[in-house]
């Protein structure tokens, strides 16, 4: 007769951790199969920010015969993560929350939370803010003569690095406050450094962003701008000394 794991066995670990995954990827297809009818709609959504600037008389056009089909799908997909990112990260912390310290948990479970809409907030940065300047930037300065025609799934794929970029920059008041409170480095060791983050940010634009200065301009001002709310609201956060005599919970 089969014995059922100890769920605090490494193989028990293994069995959890495996049906944690199996259901994540069960409710980003579940949405995606909900969405799926309005891939195209969704696609003419994300590409609004271009339309709205293309000279008159000017489309988007597919250079790939599949492309029509494979990329509003290809985007709907990503969609469907980004909605499911709210249950994956609960999968998440249901996973790691048995074995924190009772002091871990009260503060995980509010940055597990923030961490989702400063992500969430980072794309709605990029759609409404980043996106009109920068097309408009870039249409305007084409030369005399070219006509402006994007692919679809360059465009596509475009928006979804800086999507990607704005998004994890948009984490960096999460993850000085856990620097600080994990007491790897202190808020006036980060201030001290000031300058050598805001060239860091810089750098980083140029690294994350398409090469273009407009772009990477938008992306370091606001990873500056998050750094000093995070050296802000580190100040509330003591670094923990005292979780290693802590007892954990069940």
């Amino acid at each position: 007769m089969k014995t059922k794991p100890d769920p605090n066995s490494l193989l028990g670990h293994l069995i959890e951790l495996r049906n944690r995954l199996l259901r994540c990827v069960a409710a980003v297809l579940l949405v995606f199969v909900a969405i799926a009818y309005f891939a195209r709609d969704i696609y003419a959504l994300l590409a609004e920010p271009l339309l709205a600037v293309l000279p008159e008389g000017t489309s988007m056009i597919a250079t790939d015969v599949a492309a029509p089909f494979f990329a509003p799908f290809k985007l709907t997909f990503i969609v469907a993560i980004c909605l499911a990112i709210p249950y994956i990260l609960w999968q998440v912390w249901q996973f790691i929350a048995p074995a924190l310290y009772s002091r871990e948990k009260r503060l995980m479970a509010p940055l597990v939370f923030s961490s989702t809409l400063l992500f969430y907030a980072g794309i709605a940065f990029a759609y409404f803010i980043v996106f009109p300047l920068i097309f408009a930037f870039f249409t305007s300065v084409a030369p005399e003569g070219v006509t402006i025609a994007t692919d679809i799934s360059s465009y596509l794929d475009f928006v979804l690095k800086l999507f990607f970029a704005f998004g994890l920059s948009f984490e960096i008041p999460i993850a000085i406050l856990l620097l600080v409170w994990s007491g790897s480095i202190s808020r006036e060791a980060l201030a001290e450094k000031r300058p050598y983050i805001i060239v860091g940010a810089f750098i980083l634009g140029m690294l994350l962003t398409p090469p273009d200065v407009l772009s990477q301009t938008l992306l370091a001002i606001p990873m500056w701008l998050l750094f000093e709310a995070g050296l802000w609201l580190s100040r509330f956060y003591q670094p923990s000394t005292d979780d290693q005599t802590q007892e954990q919970e069940p």
